[in-house]
């Protein structure tokens, strides 16, 4: 049995790029034909030929395939091609990450080995490869067209850019009015023929500098709650993680949140706190994030349910 032999794992914020479709094989590794007509495909069953469906009307597989491919199996109704990786560990583990599947396998497992036990969690891994791809679907509908009135989320809320010469280089972020659902415009310092690339990286500075000012007073009104000092924070653009924490106290938040909800952010900032005492996910970290946080899985599961926007 291949059942304690794996372990899996489960990249929970960047979704896999779709792949292009592989070919669909028959048993001998032959391309099948497709001739343009309507001719009925055939198997052999027990030397005798039996008459299946028209092509036409065979569904085509979906196909998953990581970057760096190198060996692909046909899982369910799917071809995966998959990254594999020998390591000097005991045994196979499974990652559904950004690109796709990666797996880790000791040296001495063979390829077939490692086939099977792909197969024996098949259902699993289709799982989070559909997942993921519909993730990637929704996040290419908020890429975010770097140009004068751009639109973007800030603090939940729509900010649209303006490019004004006459505004400060650094931005200026103005509001229609008083009420949180007013209107929000970030004035940036450049004339109407700034390149895309001028305007992100404009708006990145502006978000970054906002994002450790936020950062640093939720921190600040966090900590005591937990009974924690925090010592640096540091901005991260990572693609895979919102924050990280060390035993030193050094936080680490990824900018990028500064497009969620208050409360939201509030979470993640709460979450890497809860790591200064509990250096884990277990129960009793949970537990404890939920002194400051109750309602931490709503907020939790909008964070993974509803991608930041992508910056082209």
């Amino acid at each position: 049995m291949l059942q304690p032999l794996v372990q899996l794992a489960l990249d929970l914020f960047d979704p896999p790029q779709p792949p292009a479709a592989a070919p669909q094989k028959n048993k001998s590794n032959t391309p099948l034909a497709l001739d343009g007509q309507a001719q009925a495909a055939t198997q052999i069953v027990a030397n005798r030929t039996v008459k299946t469906a028209p092509w036409h009307t065979l569904q085509a597989p979906v196909a998953f395939r990581h970057p760096q491919a190198s060996h692909e199996v046909v899982l369910g109704h799917a071809v995966v091609g998959y990254a594999l990786q020998r390591a000097r560990r005991r045994s196979i583990g499974f990652t559904v990450g950004a690109d796709g599947l990666s797996v880790r396998a000791p040296t001495w497992v063979p390829l077939a080995a490692v086939d099977d036990a792909l197969r024996e969690k098949s259902g699993w891994i289709l799982r989070k490869l559909g997942e993921a791809r519909e993730r990637q679907q929704r996040l290419e509908h908020t890429r975010i067209l770097w140009q004068n009135g751009a639109v973007l989320p800030y603090l939940g809320a729509p900010l649209q850019v303006v490019l004004d010469p006459a505004a400060s280089v650094a931005g200026t972020l103005h509001r229609a009015g008083e009420a949180a659902s007013a209107a929000q415009h970030l004035h940036i310092g450049l004339p109407a023929a700034a390149r895309p690339e001028q305007i992100r990286d404009a708006v990145q500075a502006w978000l970054m500098r906002r994002a450790r000012q936020h950062f640093t007073e939720r921190l600040n009104h966090f900590a005591p709650q937990l009974n924690v000092r925090w010592s640096r924070l540091r901005l991260s653009s990572a693609q895979t993680r919102w924050g990280s924490a060390r035993a030193d106290g050094s936080i680490s938040l990824n900018w990028r949140l500064l497009h969620y909800l208050p409360a939201v952010i509030d979470y993640v900032v709460v979450h890497e706190l809860a790591h200064l005492r509990v250096m884990d996910h277990s129960p009793r970290f949970w537990d404890t994030v939920r002194t400051v946080v109750p309602d931490y899985p709503t907020l939790r599961r909008h964070l993974h349910e509803e991608p930041a926007p992508l910056w082209a």
